[in-house]
């Protein structure tokens, strides 16, 4: 219809105010009039004429065969030529191996490769202090650039009480081993059932291993480049780096060993913990954590009775944890308490 009252009104206006008055696009009309001619079909590449000198059907088949016999075919085209030029024998050039080989799909790595099997993903449960422990190494910035120093620290994933830490001006399997050892004896001598920790060298070394061994723990590693195996040592470091007292520089590791002695107590027995309903780590891990979730759960019992209109339900203190995961099973999820794999600092 606009259509027809346009050829109409064209004719005594304009096209401009014909269209401004249908409120009928310009482009559009434009196009209608101009239809744009169909797509060419894309030209016909020619035919590539065979240089006469191209190795024939014969020729490529017997290089073909060369080239993934026995002796030949976990060697590159270039090894194989340059092989059979020392014997007086040439066949083609590199170039031609490889454009034969491509046109075969031979071009990616003929050799065998080696296959590694998939890291299983660690799956560790604590109901309790004491019975897994994770720890990590971290930098410290020293005076100047290019200089750290090592943080060590152990915390209990379950009370995520820094067990032990210490700071050293390298990172070797021996101080490793000696750490923890020393984070045990620091614990009135009680081992944990498990450690976990990722796969630095230290970690992994050989000192570690055989102590571990020797105390009857079980030894367990976060996968490669995966931080998420590890969340407890990540967000304890996390805090340490954020708090407002951090320095950001040290002037001497002594320097780091006097601000962590301040950290490290101010974290373990003043730190109300999220991922432990905010209380400090230290309660937790002794058990006294227990009566003060009861006496917190009186105050606020007492506040509700005295005035019942400022709450919209009856208060409760948050939940103690009842168990702690690194990497919850998904199986578990449902029935299970609120995971705390990912634990807040």
């Amino acid at each position: 219809m606009i259509d027809a009252a346009f050829t109409e009104l064209a004719p005594v206006t304009s096209t401009k105010t014909a269209c401004a008055l249908l409120g009928k696009s310009r482009a559009t009309l434009y196009r209608q009039r101009n239809p744009a001619p169909p797509a060419a079909e894309p030209p016909a590449r020619p035919i590539r004429a065979a240089h006469p000198a191209e190795l024939g059907t014969a020729e490529r088949a017997a290089l073909l065969a060369i080239l993934n016999s026995e002796r030949f075919v976990d060697r590159s085209p270039a090894q194989v030529w340059a092989i059979l030029l020392d014997e007086g024998v040439y066949l083609a050039s590199v170039s031609t191996m490889y454009r034969l080989l491509a046109a075969h799909d031979q071009t990616r790595e003929r050799r065998a490769q080696a296959t590694h099997p998939a890291k299983k993903k660690p799956e560790l449960l604590a109901d309790g202090p004491n019975q897994v422990w994770t720890w990590d190494i971290t930098k410290l910035a020293g005076p100047v650039r290019g200089v750290y120093y090592d943080l060590y620290v152990i915390l209990d994933i379950f009370s995520r009480k820094a067990i032990h830490w210490e700071v050293h001006s390298t990172e070797t399997g021996e101080l490793a081993k000696a750490f923890i050892d020393h984070a045990i004896a620091a614990n009135g001598g009680i081992a944990p059932r498990a450690i976990h920790a990722d796969r630095g060298t230290s970690m992994t070394s050989q000192p570690v291993a055989a102590l571990l061994a020797n105390l009857g723990i079980d030894q367990s590693h976060s996968r490669p480049h995966v931080s998420n195996d590890n969340p407890y040592s990540e967000a304890q470091f996390k805090t340490l780096k954020y708090c407002p007292a951090y320095p950001g520089n040290f002037g001497s590791i002594q320097d780091a060993r006097a601000f962590c002695v301040i950290f490290f107590d101010y974290y373990n027995t003043e730190h109300r913990h999220s991922g432990i309903g905010y209380h400090t780590p230290a309660t937790v891990h002794d058990g006294t954590a227990v009566q003060i979730q009861a006496r917190r759960a009186a105050v606020l019992e007492a506040a509700y009775t005295a005035n019942p209109q400022r709450f919209r339900r009856r208060p409760t203190p948050p939940k103690l944890p009842t168990k702690a995961w690194i990497n919850q099973p998904p199986a578990t999820i449902e029935t299970e308490e609120p995971r705390h794999n990912q634990p807040a600092a």
